[in-house]
């Protein structure tokens, strides 16, 4: 009896730590995937090469002041752990690059100057770097659209599908040839990363192009254009103009987001005050006290 008591507590004794064991490795199963483009580099990559500490662009010493330091050194991890393929219901208009995290929002300022790789429409290879690759992964590829404004925030109405890679199995540099469509000027590769196995997270990333040139207007023409144009002419403009001509809207106020604001623009945030550095369209993590890069205290 003694004996078949003690094999009894030998084995709960045995089973409780392979229990933690087991815990401890699906928990870590869970969040160890992780990667960027490298070929054309991503956003944070380049950033991450530049040196978070001492960059080299302008672009970067922009995105390292909106941020900090920290998210390139987590360049890998551009991400969200419960995405499950809802990447649009989850990441608002203006914070694609960042995957809407307040930690990445430097990746998503509006600029014309981020360092882009040169690219040329037609069948291009490109790159992903997985420092934890994971089978069973879905990888989307898009391009900006014709007309993209880069000074404008990225919003997913400016994204052109390419390609979708299923069911891939990727390795550290995993390569993928894709049929880049016809473009000019300045543009994003956007990549999503979709774990399908054992987890929901997804990974984004922003490479920036060039494709020489200017950036190409809209070719389409309005969708609905007036088909009875007015029959009468114009009448005569008045004789006296207004005696009191409209003024320039204030550029004082509260910060609010949802605003654009141009260089010089003064609000109030906090109970202090800030001059506009760069002209941007105001976002939900971009307050003043947070984005140095935009704004200076006055």
């Amino acid at each position: 009896m003694r004996s078949n008591r003690a094999r009894q507590a030998a084995a709960v004794t045995v089973a409780v730590p392979a229990a933690s064991v087991l815990v401890v490795l699906g928990t870590a199963t869970g969040a160890s995937a992780h990667g960027t483009m490298s070929d054309p580099p991503s956003r944070v990559y380049v950033c991450k090469n530049e040196g978070p500490e001492s960059p080299k662009s302008e672009a970067c010493k922009a995105a390292v002041a909106a941020s900090g330091t920290q998210p390139f050194y987590d360049w890998n991890e551009v991400s969200l752990i419960n995405a499950g393929g809802k990447h649009r219901e989850l990441i608002p208009d203006g914070q694609l690059c960042g995957a809407g995290r307040a930690k990445f929002r430097g990746l998503d300022l509006p600029r014309a100057d981020w360092p882009a790789k040169p690219m040329s429409s037609g069948p291009q290879t490109i790159t992903y770097h997985a420092t934890a690759p994971h089978g069973g992964s879905n990888f989307e590829f898009y391009i900006t659209r014709h007309g993209w404004d880069p000074t404008q925030p990225l919003r997913w109405s400016d994204l052109e599908h390419i390609q979708t890679f299923k069911s891939q199995n990727p390795t550290t540099f995993t390569k993928w040839t894709i049929n880049i469509p016809p473009r000019s000027g300045r543009h994003v590769l956007y990549s999503i990363w979709q774990r399908v196995l054992y987890s929901e997270e997804a990974f984004y990333t922003c490479s920036d192009v060039d494709f020489g040139g200017t950036t190409t207007p809209p070719t389409n023409p309005p969708t609905d254009p007036p088909t009875n144009p007015p029959t009468d002419p114009p009448t005569d403009p008045p004789t006296d103009p207004p005696t009191d001509p409209p003024t320039d809207p204030p550029s004082s106020g509260s910060w609010t987001a949802g605003t654009a604001y141009e260089p010089g623009d003064q609000v109030t945030y906090g109970g202090a005050s800030y001059k506009c550095l760069q002209a941007h369209t105001a976002l939900a993590g971009w307050e003043p006290a947070n984005t140095t890069a935009l704004w200076q205290k006055v």
